[in-house]
């Protein structure tokens, strides 16, 4: 089979690849598609340590083509996710009190084992979350990740029907994020980009103000619009959007954090005590959180932005990726040539 594997000089070789014997508990996924994420840049990269020979990917969609001993999760047939929090433990304060992406041991697709860019996967059954019927696998990706880990950071933030929100960064995640807090939470949303392509696209989402914080203050503008957002997320992956966010959020107001930046972000210790201000950070869903986010989408009420492109594709992707260029989601798919 073709996977993309990570090889020692930060590329990627498209090889061919054989899977080992199905062990219990285990399904075989026949491969339809597989989101690239920003993650898999930095995993490529070598940022998270040195991951030569793994094969990338956590935002897969495949059919269930074999299940080994003891699975009654799945059945030959089944569409299901091949998704960043691969498997837990199992039995930590974690996994047994719903934040069971917190586990110690955690495994990680595309990262710490095998993951979906390959024309098959091997998946713990009991971690493969279903696929509902009437959602196409493309856009069923790139909830896989992008979407359930906006999904999540918006109800980490709390928001309120009615209430403001603001989404720093629309690229992949931001313009999930948009979506699910404006078509699931009923929020009013501001978007904040360096990017007008991508807030003219916000716009369209049905972002309610938008800001270029290329040009414009971003807080000093929420501020003076909305007397301060009640919550923030912020996708972008840059310092100067975080530090924006405290900026521009009331007292009480909650900031999630999703991008990962490499720097720290500043923080006025005292507005945060005086207002009552929270940061918080938020990691991918769990099982259940992604289940829900496949059903709004299945709904509708999410729709992501994604193109098809063959596996062959995968280091022009990223080179596009670094430089910008990309809106929506790339998404590999096994059936083009």
């Amino acid at each position: 089979m073709k996977a993309a594997v990570v090889n020692s000089h930060h590329h990627v070789d498209v090889v061919d690849k054989k899977l080992r014997p199905l062990e219990h508990g285990e399904a075989l996924l026949s491969m339809e598609c597989c989101g690239v994420c920003h993650t898999d840049l930095h995993v490529k990269n070598g940022d998270f340590g040195d991951k030569t020979g793994v094969i990338l990917g956590h935002e897969g969609i495949g059919v269930v083509k074999q299940v080994g001993p003891g699975v009654s999760s799945l059945k030959v047939g089944d569409r299901a996710s091949v998704a960043w929090f691969f498997e837990g433990c199992g039995h930590c304060e974690y996994c047994t009190s719903g934040n069971e992406t917190l586990c110690r041991d955690v495994k990680n697709a595309g990262y710490s084992v095998d993951g979906g860019m390959a024309e098959e996967c091997i998946v713990v059954a009991d971690y493969a979350v279903k696929v509902p019927d009437g959602l196409d696998s493309a856009a069923a990706s790139s909830v896989t990740c992008a979407g359930v880990t906006t999904y999540k950071a918006v109800k980490v933030s709390d928001i309120k029907p009615g209430q403001w929100i603001a989404i720093y960064g629309l690229g992949g995640l931001g313009n999930l994020a948009l979506q699910y807090a404006k078509n699931v939470f009923n929020a009013k949303v501001i978007a904040v980009d360096v990017n007008d392509n991508q807030l003219d696209f916000a716009k369209e989402m049905g972002a309610d103000l938008v800001i270029n914080s290329r040009t414009e203050d971003a807080a000093k503008f929420i501020q003076e619009k909305t007397g301060g957002a009640h919550a923030a997320v912020v996708t972008a992956v840059a310092k100067a959007a975080f530090n924006s966010a405290v900026d521009a959020v009331r007292a009480g107001a909650r900031v999630v954090a999703v991008g990962l930046p490499p720097e720290s972000m500043s923080l006025d210790i005292p507005r945060l005590v005086l207002d009552g201000i929270q940061v918080v950070g938020s990691l991918v869903g769990t099982r259940k959180d992604l289940a829900e986010a496949f059903q709004f989408a299945a709904e509708g009420k999410v729709v992501p932005k994604v193109t098809r492109r063959p596996i062959e594709d995968i280091n022009t992707i990223f080179e596009e990726m670094e430089q910008g260029k990309i809106q929506g989601r790339m998404v590999i798919d096994f059936g083009q040539k």
